[in-house]
């Protein structure tokens, strides 16, 4: 969900080539639970193997971790932990969200309507441990950082791009910003047309710019994670009444502290605000190792071919493209290995 930040934020286009060379932060659950919604067939069912299983994730994972590092992108995969206790509340409703969702599709596929099976189907989408653990395998055969963050994945990504690890933080969350990642890369999981209510629009990789918003908002990092809490966060849904982005804003310009705005309004959430402003503050501190390794090509053809009955020859296609461009440029593209 994150923080409803458009109307406030504005990002500028760039293409893979802008970020050549560079590490970026992925927000894992972020990027799987998108493969999970889009990938799927006419009815809304995601893709599946011949036992059943679900594949979509394994599918939007392998190909677009290929293109990232084709363009000389280098990827490092970031996966949630345990979250903050006073998350219980949105999980709950996430929760309750899917239930629903998933009653609907079933009886959209009874009256056999596809169009509303899809969309049903894409708000019924649930991420397990086994998907998880399939996607760090197939990372880890990729050659790729799967790192695992102690809490929230996005906290973890942000930090790494405020010491210098990684370059940008890919998410479409706009939470990274209050956790006070420089910048945001948008759109770079799944690019290209994408259809919204009953029209196609192109979509394209964005770049967010921490420093830049907060001079054009005219205010501070602190005060950028007050509007946050007032428009409504993963840990205080809905915010407070009567806030949206533009009045929000407008407070934190005249009040400026977390102390001075709570006096001028009604904060109701059972979390207490000093423990979601200080938790985007200073969130939780983690060691980590960045390394990329070798490309298993055995390993990768029995995950994706042999236990999930992906085509080997689309497969190994993929992987070809991979290596043929780390031949072309070995010096730049060795630092995978």
């Amino acid at each position: 969900m994150g923080i409803q930040l458009t109307s406030l934020v504005e990002g500028s286009e760039i293409t893979l080539e802008d970020l050549f060379g560079k590490k970026i932060a992925i927000d894992s659950f972020n990027w799987l639970y998108q493969f999970l919604s889009i990938i799927r067939q006419a009815d809304g069912a995601p893709l599946m193997d011949s036992r059943g299983r679900t594949t979509s994730h394994l599918s939007g994972l392998y190909y677009r971790t290929i293109k990232l590092l084709e363009a000389g992108v280098y990827p490092v995969y970031v996966f949630d932990g345990e979250p903050p206790e006073f998350k219980k509340k949105t999980t709950e409703q996430r929760r309750n969200v899917r239930a629903e969702a998933m009653k609907e599709w079933t009886k959209a596929l009874e009256r056999k309507d596809y169009v509303s099976a899809k969309k049903y189907a894409q708000r019924a989408v649930t991420l397990t441990g086994e998907m998880i653990e399939q996607s760090k395998e197939l990372l880890e055969a990729l050659g790729v950082p799967a790192l695992q963050a102690p809490g929230e994945g996005e906290a973890m990504c942000s930090t790494m791009a405020k010491q210098g690890d990684v370059y940008a933080v890919a998410t479409q969350d706009y939470d990274s910003l209050l956790f006070g990642a420089p910048y945001l890369v948008r759109n770079l999981s799944i690019t290209g047309r994408k259809k919204r209510g009953s029209e196609y629009v192109i979509v394209k990789p964005e770049m967010l710019v921490l420093n830049d918003i907060l001079e054009k908002l005219g205010i501070n990092r602190n005060q950028l994670i007050i509007i946050g809490m007032l428009i409504g966060t993963d840990y205080n849904p809905g915010g407070v009444a009567g806030f949206g982005p533009k009045r929000a804003l407008e407070i934190v310009k005249e009040k400026q502290s977390l102390r001075e705005v709570l006096k001028e309004v009604s904060w109701e959430s059972e979390v207490p605000a000093e423990d979601i402003y200080n938790f985007f503050r200073t969130p939780q501190e983690a060691g980590y190792n960045i390394k990329f390794g070798e490309i298993d090509e055995e390993k990768i053809k029995k995950i994706m071919c042999d236990e999930h009955d992906f085509s080997e020859e689309r497969v190994m296609s993929g992987l070809k493209k991979l290596i043929e461009a780390k031949s072309k440029d070995q010096k730049s593209l060795s630092k995978w290995f």
